[in-house]
């Protein structure tokens, strides 16, 4: 068996029997406490199934050298990513990344018109780009580019508020496309990503 894979298979056996550390406390290896025993993410972290590859590779590296800084990031990944070497850094990513993911379809369904008009098209009077123009037209990801598409209205709404306050400004272009977005748009558009399913992304 894959050492990772048998690393994570203990993990959410033990997670049934034993009651949760503090997450800071953690080895890297023990992502699940807040990622979840399948990697579909719990309240505000992420879903990790399915996500790209490269991507995670980058975001493990970003929380490594500080570049990532808003609130999560410092008081739980920051320490969880400290002692990652790069094979680890792979073979996590290769795992997750290999494994099936669910759209979380926790957004409002009222606002998915006209989060998928945003996602596709932008808002050119507002200078908003379109989201698929980077991310893909079925919200997929590509390389270092994150999936979107299923993504919890949680999480899409949060980072994209940590850049309208200025966090994590090296990600460009993200910061200057957040702060162009309003609290409505915010809404809307991570509403529609909630609702993306694994059957609508390409690979």
């Amino acid at each position: 068996m894959n050492p990772i894979r048998a690393k994570l298979s203990v993990l959410a056996i033990s997670s049934i029997a034993a009651a949760p550390l503090l997450a800071d406390e953690l080895p890297v290896s023990n992502c699940t406490w807040c990622h979840g025993t399948s990697a579909q993410g719990f309240s505000v972290a992420p879903r990790l199934a399915g996500q790209r590859l490269d991507y995670v590779v980058d975001q493990l590296r970003s929380f490594a050298a500080h570049k990532r800084d808003d609130f999560l990031a410092t008081k739980y990944m920051w320490s969880a990513a400290a002692h990652v070497d790069s094979s680890t850094e792979r073979e996590l990513a290769a795992y997750f990344s290999a494994l099936a993911p669910k759209a979380a379809a926790d957004g409002d369904r009222s606002l998915t018109a006209e989060g998928k008009a945003i996602f596709e098209n932008g808002v050119p009077d507002e200078n908003i780009v379109a989201c698929q123009a980077c991310h893909g037209p079925a919200a997929q990801g590509v390389r270092e580019i994150p999936r979107l598409g299923g993504l919890s209205y949680s999480y899409v709404a949060q980072r994209l508020e940590a850049w309208r306050q200025g966090y994590d400004a090296s990600a460009a272009p993200m910061p200057k496309v957040a702060r162009s977005m309003s609290q409505q748009q915010v809404a809307a558009v991570a509403s529609y990503l909630s609702f993306v399913s694994e059957d609508a992304v390409g690979q």
